[in-house]
């Protein structure tokens, strides 16, 4: 993956080979600068690479156009953010409709009700996310991802703005969202969070430079 500008070019990305199997969870480490935003960014079709060939169960998604791209990312890709981005006075069952404004699924506010329930929620359905905490409003997150009943779930540093006991309650019910069929991919720099993974790539100056096996 190549950034080009007037300074010169930049190599985001250089001769990466990874393959994810289904049902998988990986983690993806890497310091600031590393290359782990990009190759986050290109998995979730959010990106382009700029060469290479990118298969998304069986399909080639390289070279799709934008809208494309926009199509297969609501109906197989729910993202987990560092920063939540929920609606901050929208109530927890809007949050988690969200997805449905893009795509259609068969009674959407059941599914949306059995999904808080699984998170632990129904009891704050109707509060607004500005009034629960940031373990809350992440599984929240977790279950407007989930909504569309995605193939892979891209968690991008879900853990970074909460303490140690919320962050473990939240890497918990990922592990059993992946029990339950989903592909994990995580992104991180925490080292103990990368051991709820089975899989740990490790990526410097965009290269991967390990792959390990989590304890």
């Amino acid at each position: 993956m190549v950034y080009k500008s007037e300074g010169g070019d930049t190599h985001a990305l250089k001769d990466i080979d990874l393959n994810i199997q289904e049902g998988e969870f990986l983690a993806i480490m890497g310091p600031s600068g590393s290359g782990k935003s990009t190759l986050m960014n290109i998995l979730g079709l959010l990106d382009t690479p700029t060469s290479g060939t990118y298969m998304l169960n069986d399909q080639k998604v390289s070279k799709l156009k934008e809208k494309q791209l926009a199509s297969i990312r609501n109906k197989e890709i729910g993202f987990v953010f560092q920063q939540f981005n929920l609606l901050a006075r929208t109530t927890v069952l809007d949050n988690v409709l969200m997805p449905t404004i893009y795509g259609n699924i068969p009674n959407p506010k059941k599914k949306a009700e059995d999904l808080i329930e699984m998170v632990g929620l129904t009891k704050w359905i109707s509060h607004k996310s500005n009034q629960l905490s940031g373990g809350q409003i992440q599984r929240v997150a977790i279950a407007r991802a989930l909504m569309m009943d995605p193939s892979i779930i891209l968690a991008d540093e879900p853990t970074g703005n909460l303490d140690t006991k919320r962050s473990e309650e939240i890497m918990a019910l990922f592990k059993e969202i992946n029990k339950r069929g989903s592909t994990i991919i995580l992104i991180t720099h925490e080292k103990y969070l990368a051991q709820y993974a089975s899989r740990i790539i490790h990526i410097q100056d965009g290269n991967i430079i390990k792959e390990e096996r989590a304890k």
